[in-house]
């Protein structure tokens, strides 16, 4: 009995474990009873869940458990009513024209949605993924689109590409001015100056007599695609040079060497690798997000 008083904490009532630390002995504290509660409903619930659903495998198969659940049948139905829902849109897409699911929101938040994940698979790698491009890929979030940026004309580009292998492919290409001799190198530096003035009107570092003699060179051979006012010709794929949205950059020295060694960008038609409803969808996406931004 004086063993067991010794060995019994004094304030808790406990025994001790006979372990001690620098003074501190450990207490053989017994199981909390709500943690056999807990414990137990735990065992009932695993007894429950055995019997009730599949659970246990038998060699090629497993037990179906009395309320016959089979996550497999689940899914699948879950997928039929998703492709039921989906019908009931992309139908609508398909049949309709642009400007009719352009003025419905709740087919344009789907055409937002689909469009995001098809522009990221297919586009995004070229064009970045806010679609706001590169050097040598074009920015598709301004208003300055080399053929068009009606939904028509977006649609069309997509499907047959440009300088692709696609027989009915948009053709464009921009000559190489110097290096084929087709202008004297003072020339070329003249007609740059000249088409950097356009979008830099305010630069300080362009002699005047050198733009204005660029300004006659241009006229007389570039004005065929460009226009006579510089602003491009969608028909043909030529360019706005007023703006400042450029492909290839719109420094002085990258117009120079534009104009030099010429340009001939590429963009694959996509009428073999995405469903018309596909294209349609990221026609949708692209003049939305033009017009309302990210």
């Amino acid at each position: 009995m004086a063993v067991e008083e010794r060995d019994r904490d004094s304030y808790t009532g406990y025994l001790t474990t006979g372990h001690e630390w620098n003074g501190l002995k450990e207490l053989n504290t017994p199981v909390p009873h709500v943690l056999y509660f807990f414990l137990t409903l735990a065992f009932l619930f695993s007894v429950g869940y055995w019997v009730l659903m599949p659970a246990w495998p038998l060699g090629v198969t497993y037990t179906k458990g009395l309320l016959g659940i089979d996550q497999r049948n689940v899914v699948t139905a879950s997928l039929k009513e998703a492709a039921l829902e989906r019908s009931d849109w992309t139908k609508r897409i398909e049949a309709e024209e642009f400007s009719a699911i352009q003025s419905d929101p709740r087919l344009m938040n789907v055409v937002r949605d689909s469009g995001r994940a098809l522009f990221g698979n297919n586009c995004a790698v070229c064009h970045g993924v806010d679609a706001k491009g590169g050097p040598g890929f074009p920015n598709l979030t301004t208003t300055s689109w080399q053929w068009g940026g009606k939904p028509e004309d977006v649609f069309n580009t997509i499907r047959v590409g440009i300088n692709s292998a696609h027989p009915d492919t948009r053709v464009s290409q921009m000559p190489a001015f110097g290096r084929d001799q087709m202008l004297p190198r003072q020339d070329v530096i003249k007609v740059a100056a000249f088409v950097y003035s356009l979008s830099h009107p305010d630069a300080k570092d362009l002699e005047t007599a050198q733009v204005n003699a660029g300004k006659a060179i241009f006229a007389a051979n570039c004005t065929a695609c460009h226009g006579p006012d510089a602003k491009g010709n969608p028909e043909v794929g030529a360019p706005n040079l007023t703006d400042r949205f450029w492909i290839y950059g719109g420094d002085f020295d990258v117009i120079d060497t534009t104009v030099w060694g010429g340009r001939q960008g590429r963009m694959p038609s996509w009428e073999n690798r995405l469903s018309k409803l596909d294209r349609k969808i990221l026609t949708l996406y692209l003049v939305d997000k033009r017009m309302n931004g990210p």
